[in-house]
């Protein structure tokens, strides 16, 4: 951790009014997937879109992908509940680096060494596992057309899906929409341009989270992603949860995976009562205050 930052949100006409209240955080990532993360289990820090967006800027704020609220838990289960805001300001239901910072955020916190999170997506549990890293259990995969969602009934192992090299996707919703695509070379795919497109399809009415993704071996994939809300990304751990299913589901694997990222590797398996497990490591960049 490298020090304290002081910092009042700007927007591109100067800073947001009235300005915060002192609010802490802590920038924290998981494989350079970067997050700002608000503890607000002490009461409301009035955010919204406009600040979200103001703090996320690269250039006149924090920056960050997206933006994690902790808030006091709404099961008795959970420990805390999280919230997640993208980084164009709008929210989204799960995200696989962040709840890893919220976990190892509250195990330390607590002494303890797993805790369960409450996410819009359904409660998350987390434990400590080998090496510093943070193990997850990211829930069910839902691979029924509706569970996506999508527009309209189609077969979520093949869908009538193309645009230009890019055709015959798998759709799985790890809590968020996610569309693989099979490549025999991801890096030399153009995933700033055909992301965006992709994203905002009428197939998709919650727009979707699209990958392209490598099958390299029995047990490896290689996956990039543009974010629905934020674009490329160093990781993406709903991600590469969704491209193991679908590489699992497509007979290219079996049910373990190591996926590498732009930023680094996570392992995920998907087990046999269709839950996902992710695996991957936390750091923490530095801490500030809001103003």
């Amino acid at each position: 951790m490298c020090g304290t930052i002081i910092y009042r949100p700007r927007g591109p006409l100067g800073p947001i009014t009235p300005p915060m209240s002192e609010i802490s955080f802590i920038k924290m990532h998981g494989l350079g997937n970067d997050f700002v993360v608000i503890d607000a289990r002490g009461g409301d820090v009035a955010l919204n879109s406009v600040r979200v967006r103001a703090i996320a800027e690269r250039r006149l704020g924090v920056g960050c992908d997206q933006l994690l609220e902790i808030q006091p838990p709404r099961s008795d289960d959970a420990v805390a509940s999280m919230r997640i805001w993208n980084a164009d300001g709008g929210e989204v239901e799960a995200c696989g680096n962040g709840v890893r910072c919220v976990a190892a955020f509250l195990m330390m916190e607590g002494g303890e060494e797993a805790v369960a999170i409450d996410t819009v997506a359904g409660l998350i549990r987390a434990e400590t596992a080998d090496q510093g890293r943070v193990a997850v259990d990211m829930g069910e995969a839902r691979l029924g057309w509706e569970q996506i969602p999508l527009a309209r009934e189609m077969d979520t192992l093949k869908l009538d899906l193309t645009l230009g090299p890019l055709s015959a996707p798998v759709a799985v919703n790890m809590g968020n929409p996610h569309v693989v695509f099979f490549v025999d070379d991801a890096e030399a795919v153009d995933i700033s341009t055909f992301g965006p497109q992709l994203e905002t399809d009428p197939l998709f009415p919650k727009r979707a989270n699209i990958g392209v993704a490598q099958v390299r071996g029995d047990d490896e994939i290689r996956f990039r992603v543009w974010e629905r809300g934020v674009g490329v990304t160093q990781a993406c751990g709903t991600g590469a949860c969704a491209a193991t299913v679908a590489a699992s589901r497509r007979g290219l694997i079996g049910r373990v995976a190591t996926v590498t990222l732009d930023g680094g590797t996570l392992d995920i398996e998907w087990l046999e009562d269709n839950h996902v497990r992710m695996i991957g490591p936390v750091a923490t960049s530095f801490m500030g205050l809001l103003l």
